[in-house]
């Protein structure tokens, strides 16, 4: 029998995600909301946001861009993110950003899996774009330069800025209505993510999920607390989460203007600014991922800096352990709570309620309008107390992988349930994430796919066979490989040069900085699928010998 939210369903509105946060007939404040953390007179406002997401969907038809199909950005974080993800959607065109550490195959893997017919790209990534927008056949002149300020054109590439009308033509424009129906079936982000296996996947998200996961966190939110969003305190956040990502989409975007939130966005994250933020805007709520959470604890610098405003962290992404949340929040004289999400359920599923006093490691209970069901290899529901694997329905389930009817139906029941690859156990209600059933490497909150690092070590010659696994070092997972070579270059090629040709093929977060291992031959069944039970096992041996050792990042 299916476990059902605790809490009372909620009506959740079916309409064009625009409609949902700035409603027809309201004035849009002129308040700061999105600010630039080093320099706060660079800041948008609801009013300047509505005028330049509008400026851009009208300025996008101008250039010959249809609803339905994606424009992608390419960009670190600034203030004008926000501006691309709500013009874009609201348009009922499809956003899809990419990592700003990808390398040039891995953008052409996103564009023509995406089918982008535009790019907006900030001036220190355009190189690799535009290489991989002509790799992956874009016609010239669909790049754009996009950043928090004018930039130049040049013969290539135009500013996105050129291609915008007038203010008074934007605020003349109209994002379209939608019915209820095109609300829940009109995809609205492509955002990626590898799934329970393989390589990196488009999870498609509709508007109706994405307002159905904005009313049910809001709620999780203030439920307990002595207020609620209406009549809360004072709240500053700091956006430093990554915007081509759903955490940082939901909370630094969206969430942002429902809730009329002030948010200094970090352009690059580097730990002291972080706090720097925190102390000089005295920031109540942090919004984080365990790997934020081992700094704050463990780094020097922590001490340095005044966070007595911080009030509350909600930590998501990876699990946390409950002896490193409640050591912090004792240490800050803070609440931490913890979340369960991933990008197929837009953003979250599950929370501790907002107010929880708990020191158990709980990722909290159902959202409302959630239900799930936790079962065995057989398919059969558990007992209370016994791990299964996670099965999650609701209004905030994507409607499902991009161009890749395979991985959906793999993932993806017809009457909507999601099987998660996450292994949990409930009691009372209440829910451990207690193992991972998917192959999954998570390195700062980001997926990182063994199937992808394997396919790219295989691509170097020397290498015979290899098996990628996370190894836990110092409470955070880094990416390991068992590499075996073949006989001629036994004793020749080196772990320095595997690492070498790593670097220039993927982003910084799927280097090998758990290691390499260089073994005889990888375990693999009769059927050829590598033993990854096994290859698992390993890396926990090593994990145990190595105790005590912090990886060095491969630059």
């Amino acid at each position: 029998m299916p476990f059902s939210s605790p809490f009372s369903p909620l009506d959740i509105p079916k309409c064009n995600l625009l409609d949902y946060l700035w409603p027809k007939g309201q004035e849009p404040s002129d308040t700061p909301l999105w600010i630039d953390a080093k320099d706060t007179a660079h800041n948008l406002t609801p009013r300047s946001m509505l005028q330049w997401t509008k400026r851009l969907a009208l300025g996008l038809d101008k250039l010959g861009s249809k609803a339905g199909e994606v424009v992608m950005i390419h960009t670190p974080n600034h203030i004008f993110v926000p501006v691309a993800y709500l013009g874009i959607v609201g348009s009922k065109r499809i956003f899809s950003g990419a990592n700003p550490a990808y390398t040039v195959s891995e953008m052409v893997h996103q564009i023509t899996n995406t089918q982008a017919q535009y790019i907006l790209a900030h001036p220190s990534l355009a190189k690799t774009t535009v290489a991989a927008a002509r790799e992956a056949g874009l016609p010239e002149g669909r790049v754009f330069l996009f950043s928090d300020v004018p930039n130049a054109s040049t013969s290539d590439l135009r500013d996105w800025r050129d291609f915008l009308p007038s203010p008074a033509e934007g605020n003349a424009y109209n994002f379209p209505n939608m019915s209820l129906e095109e609300s829940v079936n009109t995809t609205a982000t492509v955002n990626y993510s590898s799934g329970t296996t393989g390589l990196p996947k488009g999870v498609e998200v509709s508007h109706h999920n994405l307002i159905a996961n904005l009313d049910q966190t809001i709620y999780m939110r203030y439920l307990k607390k002595p207020w609620d969003a209406a009549t809360r305190p004072r709240e500053v956040w700091v956006g430093f989460l990554p915007l081509y990502h759903a955490y940082g989409q939901l909370y630094t975007i969206a969430m942002a203007q429902k809730l009329q939130i002030p948010v200094y966005i970090m352009k690059q994250f580097q730990y002291e600014e972080f706090l720097r933020v925190i102390q000089t805007h005295r920031v109540t709520h942090l919004q984080v991922a365990p790997p934020i959470m081992v700094m704050l604890s463990k780094r020097p610098e922590t001490s340095k800096y005044d966070l007595s405003s911080v009030t509350d962290i909600l930590c998501g992404a990876a699990p946390l352990s409950k002896e490193l949340q409640n050591q912090i929040s004792k240490n800050l004289g803070c609440e931490i709570l913890q979340g369960w999400g991933m990008t197929e359920v837009t953003c979250g599923a599950i929370h501790v309620p907002g107010g929880t006093i708990d020191d158990s490691g709980s990722v909290g209970q159902l959202d409302p309008n959630c239900e799930c069901m936790l079962l065995d290899d057989d398919g059969k529901e558990v007992a209370e107390g016994q791990p299964g694997e996670l099965y999650v329905r609701g209004p905030n389930v994507c409607l499902g992988y991009w161009r890749n009817p395979h991985a959906t139906k793999e993932s993806l029941s017809p009457d909507g349930w999601l099987k998660t690859g996450d292994v949990a156990v409930m009691k009372k209600g209440w829910f451990w994430i207690v193992d991972r059933k998917k192959e999954l490497i998570k390195v700062n909150a980001l997926q990182v796919a063994p199937a992808e690092l394997e396919a790219v070590l295989l691509e170097f010659d020397p290498v015979a066979d290899a098996a990628a696994v996370g190894i836990i070092l110092d409470d955070q997972e880094w990416p390991r490989a068992y590499v075996a070579l073949k006989d001629e270059y036994k004793g020749k090629t080196t772990g320095d040069d595997i690492h070498a040709h790593m670097k220039a093929k993927v982003a910084k977060h799927k280097q090998l900085v758990g290691g390499i291992v260089f073994v005889d031959e990888v375990p693999k069944l009769q059927s050829g699928k590598i033993m990854r039970k096994v290859v698992k096992e390993w890396a926990k041996r090593d994990a145990e010998i190595m105790r005590g050792q912090t990886p060095k990042a491969r630059l």
